[in-house]
């Protein structure tokens, strides 16, 4: 059974008017076009609707049944259509975030959001990589901020800004690695002294990317769930980890005793993206909710540039 919203209006005017020509009319179209959508709604239907006599037309039994639902049907498509039209500005929107970035970039953008004139309801969506692609796909989320650019299809990726590495660690552990600034490279580092945060999250595998090494060569990675969890341990001595720079006023802060180095040239880093399906509507929101992510990055950025050079 297939019938058309557009039949059951050409079905309703044919009611209300009990003619042809006029009910072609009051739905603009053509009398032989109306005639042929009652005929393809009987069909669907596999009822007569109407008895059409020479002067008028006379609903049947099932077509005086079908006029009251029809009209029903009608009217709470105008009110869903109106209803959409309506609160479609202020839609809630869903955005995901990994946990290596959202601590850092979501309160100042926050802020910067409601400043702008395109500021809109965030519900916003803290979890890791693999989530995040899974919940977009499923249209669960809107948009997502990952810090790869997705290998699959079906997604639309806005690179937001570079975000470069630090190495992480107590004062003392670093003395001797500051010596040698023009030398300091990922792949020099000591493996025993690495610690990383716990297996599925984007930043470690990244960070021994970089370093040329396996999961299994890192001496302890402690299951960390959080970076801030793992600032706090190489603060107090526990070995060296990589910082994001957009990290590094957070994490110096709740952790007194952390200190960074800069890598030598070329640094490692990452890059952010913000993601949205491909098949849905970037309407006004997408290129500036990435315009107001990249420039709260970039003040980030520009803090950390200015304290470690």
């Amino acid at each position: 059974m297939n019938f058309t919203l557009r039949q059951l209006s050409c079905f309703v005017a044919l009611i209300e008017t009990r003619h042809f020509g006029r009910a072609a009319e009051k739905v603009h179209i053509t009398q032989p076009a109306l005639s042929m959508q009652i005929r393809a709604l009987e069909t669907a239907l596999g009822q007569q609707l109407v008895e059409r006599g020479p002067r008028a037309v006379v609903p049947t039994r099932a077509g005086r049944a079908l006029a009251v639902r029809a009209a029903h049907i009608l009217a709470e498509a105008q009110e869903l259509a109106a209803d959409a039209r309506h609160r479609a500005p202020h839609a809630a929107l869903q955005l995901g975030v990994i946990p290596t970035v959202a601590p850092y970039l979501l309160p100042p953008l926050l802020p910067r959001l409601a400043a702008q004139a395109h500021a809109r309801d965030l519900r916003l969506r803290e979890a890791r990589t693999a989530t995040l692609l899974g919940e977009l796909a499923d249209g669960q989320l809107d948009a997502a901020v990952i810090a790869s650019a997705p290998t699959e299809g079906g997604f639309v990726a806005k690179p937001l800004f570079e975000d470069r590495f630090l190495l992480a660690g107590s004062a003392a552990r670093l003395a001797h690695l500051g010596q040698a600034r023009d030398a300091l490279r990922p792949r020099g580092l000591d493996p025993d002294e690495l610690l990383l945060l716990d297996e599925g999250h984007c930043l470690a595998d990244q960070a021994l990317e970089v370093c040329g090494l396996m999961r299994s060569s890192a001496r302890l990675d402690l299951g960390a769930a959080s970076l801030a969890t793992l600032c706090g341990l190489v603060a107090g001595g526990a070995g060296l980890t990589f910082l994001p720079e957009i990290a590094l006023a957070a994490e110096t802060a709740a952790a007194p005793g952390l200190t960074c180095l800069r890598f030598s040239a070329p640094e490692p880093s990452r890059t952010l993206y913000l993601l949205r399906r491909a098949a849905s509507a970037a309407d006004d929101w997408f290129d500036p909710l990435a315009a107001a992510l990249a420039a709260t990055g970039d003040v980030l950025l520009a803090t950390t540039r200015a304290r470690i050079a």
